[in-house]
Order: C-alpha cells, then sequence, then structure tokens
C-alpha cells in the first residue's frame, strides 16, 4: 500500500507570476523610503541655512545730498584776462547711507568751499568735453570724501551727478 503523508509530500511551488509581485513591490518600498528620506535631507538643510545664505541681501537705497548751484569764475585759456569765462554748476552726491549724508551736513561750509576752490581752478577748455566733466566729477568725488576734521573718518562718495552745468 502506498499511502503518502503529509510530510511526504512535495510542497506546491509558489507561481513565479506571485515571486515577481513581491520583488516589484519590495523594491518600491525601498524606493519609496529613499525618495522621503532624501526630501527630509533637503528640506531640513534648507531649514539650517534658510533662504537669506543662498540669496543675497539687497543693497541700501543710495542717499542723494544736493548742494546749491554755485557760480565761479573760471581761469582764462590765454593770457587774455578781457574775456571772464564762468560756471554754473549744480551737484548732487550720491552717498551709501544717510549717516555720510548727515556728516556732510554738519561740514557743509567746507566742503562747499573746496568744491568752489576746485572749479576755480579749471579753464573752460578743461570742461568742453564729456571726459573733461567726467573727470571733474572723479576729482570733485575725491575732494567730498576727504574727512573735514582730521580724527575725521572719509565719506564714501558713490558720485557726483551734475543737475546743472553752464559754461559762459
Amino acid at each position: 500500500m502506498a499511502t503518502t503523508t503529509a510530510s511526504q509530500q512535495p510542497a506546491p511551488k509558489a507561481s513565479s507570476g506571485s515571486m515577481k509581485r513581491i520583488i516589484v513591490i519590495v523594491l518600491i518600498a525601498i524606493l519609496a523610503a529613499g525618495a522621503a528620506g532624501g526630501a527630509m535631507w533637503y528640506f531640513m538643510q534648507y531649514r539650517m541655512h534658510g533662504p537669506s545664505a543662498s540669496a543675497p541681501a539687497p543693497a541700501p537705497a543710495p542717499v542723494y545730498f544736493p548742494l546749491d548751484a554755485m557760480t565761479v569764475n573760471l581761469q582764462s585759456d590765454d593770457d587774455d584776462s578781457s574775456d571772464a569765462h564762468y560756471l554754473r554748476v549744480g551737484i548732487t552726491v550720491r552717498l551709501d547711507s544717510q549717516a555720510a549724508a548727515d556728516e556732510l551736513k554738519e561740514h557743509l561750509p567746507d566742503i562747499r568751499s573746496r568744491v568752489l576752490l576746485a572749479l576755480s581752478a579749471k579753464k573752460p577748455s578743461d570742461l568742453a568735453s564729456v571726459d573733461g566733466k567726467r573727470a571733474l566729477a572723479a576729482e570733485l568725488a575725491n575732494l567730498i570724501s576727504q574727512p573735514t576734521d582730521p580724527r575725521g573718518l572719509p565719506v564714501h562718495v558713490d558720485n557726483v551727478l551734475f543737475t546743472e552745468f553752464v559754461v559762459q
């Protein structure tokens, strides 16, 4: 008699389709866990460093400090002093802070005196070209930025802008 017991019977094999299904499910679970971990790491880095670490802070708005219009006698181009030349100029100084404007306001008579002396030493031919005007603006920026107080610090002048410029 050939009776077989349950332990001797061969175990039914799992179908290959269900094994593939389990492998796909495990792979999807591993990929999802990896994506979640990567996203968590990215957002934690963003939170630690903040958005301002990657983006530079906006530059402060410039401060404009106007000087009153000035009229000066210019040096003569030739030795004949009968032809008098005049310069009428309006100047606005662009500064980087309100503190610099306050410093200039405190020492405005000194600043105006420096500017008037520099302008009166010019000749009409020095100021006729655009390059001459740019050179004058650079010279004035240097003069205005110098400290008026011997213990003072120089004022940072971004630019000297001409609002009026008439040579006669």
